[in-house]
């Protein structure tokens, strides 16, 4: 599956299938989270959180991509991330785009 940012892919003409959507909610562990909040006190990187983020990332990509799969996409184009917090130490990420195909 090719997925872009830009919408249009170069060379290609594109059928507008509709746009699809991935989304994943994670947490990380209350210990990590205790650490990460003693972390803030000092300064330095949080990266159990950005570990969370990457995974929550990788997760809601999968999800969008399925859902394109599903609606026989070969593409999606105008990809894009948003977060946002829904409880302490919580994220959600969203990925979502237009799933399209070659004609």
């Amino acid at each position: 599956m090719v997925l872009v940012t830009t919408e249009t892919i170069t060379g290609k003409n594109l059928e507008m299938l509709g746009v699809v959507i991935g989304s994943s909610i994670q947490t990380v562990h209350a210990g990590k989270d205790i650490m990460n909040s003693f972390k803030t006190l000092v300064g330095g990187e949080l990266t159990s959180y950005n570990e969370m983020m990457d995974n929550a990332r990788k997760l809601a990509t999968q999800r969008m991509i399925k859902q394109a799969e599903a609606v026989g996409a070969d593409a999606i184009v105008a990809v894009r991330y948003s977060s946002s917090a829904v409880a302490a130490g919580a994220a959600e990420i969203m990925a979502f785009g237009t799933a399209v195909k070659y004609i």
